[in-house]
């Protein structure tokens, strides 16, 4: 027994070492560099929290008024597209400030529950609605780099991200504003390849404001549609994304 333990702890201390040895490094100068540019592909999640108002008062169109219940949410998060470029600039040698020009190509799946309105099996009325997003987001972060050990050299990040809604139907049942401000934070890793950087990154990212377009009521041409509008107050985006830059 003692010599089975002494062969594991010799075992376990000899790949300690040689996980832990020195190799040679690959681009050992590229972080030196003043400035770093590249470009980036990935891929997101999308969601949306929603603040639902409860039961509301409809006036229908013969007058007469009526009570309703509509719940909304979306029911899973929907995959999505990420491209774009980055530039980064040195401030120190563990911090430096990053800016990446992305386009995320995505989607949200919204659920809504009439449960006014019941069907013939007696469960809440359903509508869906397929709420396309086309973003330009305009990302500045902080980079905050551990020691480079070898190849590789990780790293967490914290910013704000300013973005574009390119897309939006006028006549959807929810509408969402053409401008939104997210926070994120994320980690990743710097991986020294001997052509280039490759920097694999998750992020999450969460609106600071109201991305609900709360006037889209009004503009709607088919007044059943307004109670459906209407019965959220409030929706904040979520993201998750990964991405894959390079430098």
């Amino acid at each position: 027994m003692k010599r089975i333990l002494i062969l594991i702890l010799t075992t376990a201390i000899t790949i300690t070492a040689v996980a832990q040895e020195r190799t040679a490094q690959n681009k050992p100068y590229i972080d030196l560099h003043p400035l770093h540019f590249g470009i980036l592909v990935g891929m997101h999640m999308q969601d949306i929290e929603f603040q639902n108002v409860g039961p509301q008062t409809i006036v229908n169109e013969d007058g007469t008024e009526e009570t309703r219940t509509i719940l909304c949410d979306a029911d899973n998060w929907n995959p999505g597209f990420s491209v774009g470029v980055t530039a980064e600039a040195r401030i120190s040698t563990h911090l430096s400030a990053r800016f990446t020009p992305t386009m995320h190509f995505g989607a949200k799946h919204l659920m809504f529950h009439d449960l006014s309105r019941p069907d013939e099996n007696g469960n809440p009325a359903q509508a869906t609605q397929d709420l396309k997003t086309t973003y330009i987001s305009m990302p500045f972060d902080l980079k905050f780099s551990a020691e480079r050990f070898n190849n590789y050299r990780p790293y967490i990040i914290a910013g704000v991200n300013p973005t574009i809604n390119l897309t939006g139907k006028d006549q959807d049942y929810i509408r969402l504003k053409r401008y939104d401000t997210f926070v994120e934070v994320g980690f990743g890793c710097d991986l020294y390849l001997p052509y280039f950087k490759l920097i694999p990154e998750l992020k999450f990212c969460y609106s600071l404001s109201n991305g609900l377009d709360t006037k889209h009521a009004d503009e709607l041409q088919d007044a059943g549609m307004r109670a459906f509008t209407n019965s959220v107050t409030a929706g904040h985006n979520k993201m998750i994304v990964l991405t894959f830059y390079f430098e």
